[in-house]
């Protein structure tokens, strides 16, 4: 397949490169410079014409790109970077799009704190984040280009993301070291990057609407959020369970 990923030199983008280089024809865009093999296109998710222009002749669209903290460029790139892939997967005639995203683009404050085995079709409530909402948007965006389109969405949710063996963490995790206290919404790189290569071979036709979306976690001993449906239709299944950030020592 001929891929395109977007904001692939943020933190995750490597990993997924890693996960897909081998059997794909990547095209890599992001704002910065990047040095690599693959095709690359200096764009900005946030400019409808860039995206169009990167995307022309790719079979996937893979949307890591991510902006939290300024309000303007959050929404520019969050949410108006979806209207702008969703555009260009019409325009290019694209039909498996792959966004991701936090999981409190479904499950907010109102979920999080109080419930468990929280599934990813409960009704969505990101809560007040800037973060959240404007996530929340861009996948709502998604979802309503597949009701007029023939293109299907997976939206890939997961967050606190670490490598187990290195214990580096994603930019301001709080689990920096091991033997604290495990958040219940961690993933390692590597499992996150799997995940979004199983994407690229579902069945389409097979998925249960042209709109899905998926939680991306292990099975923590927290038991907060459920990734069953990631099994069984993506068919991902974690290699890192994350024991020895959580497990404690017998005394």
């Amino acid at each position: 397949m001929n891929v395109l990923i977007l904001g692939a030199n943020g933190e995750l983008g490597p990993h997924v490169v890693r996960a897909l280089e081998h059997r794909h024809q990547l095209r890599l865009t992001d704002i910065n410079d990047l040095e690599t093999q693959h095709e690359y296109f200096r764009a900005d998710a946030a400019d409808l014409d860039q995206v169009v222009a990167a995307a022309e002749g790719m079979d996937v669209i893979i949307n890591l790109s991510v902006l939290r903290k300024d309000r303007r460029l959050a929404f520019d790139v969050n949410a108006r970077g979806c209207y702008n892939m969703m555009t260009a997967a019409v325009e290019h005639g694209i039909r498996r799009v792959v966004n991701t995203g936090p999981f409190y683009v479904v499950a907010g404050p109102t979920y999080e704190r109080f419930d468990h085995m929280i599934g990813p079709d409960v009704p969505h409530q990101p809560g007040t984040y800037l973060y959240a909402l404007t996530k929340s948007l861009g996948q709502e965006i998604c979802r309503v280009f597949t009701e007029s389109h023939d293109i299907h969405v997976m939206d890939l949710l997961f967050y606190m993301l670490l490598d187990p063996e290195t214990h580096n963490v994603e930019s301001g995790s709080p689990i920096a070291n091991v033997g604290h206290d495990l958040v219940p919404y961690t993933i390692s790189w590597r499992d996150a990057a799997e995940a979004i290569r199983c994407a690229l071979y579902v069945e389409m036709d097979k998925l249960p609407s042209r709109s899905e979306v998926f939680f991306v976690f292990p099975d923590l001993p927290h038991q907060k959020f459920s990734s069953e449906k990631a099994r069984r239709l993506l068919g991902w299944e974690p290699k890192d369970q994350l024991d020895q950030f959580w497990k404690k020592a017998k005394l």
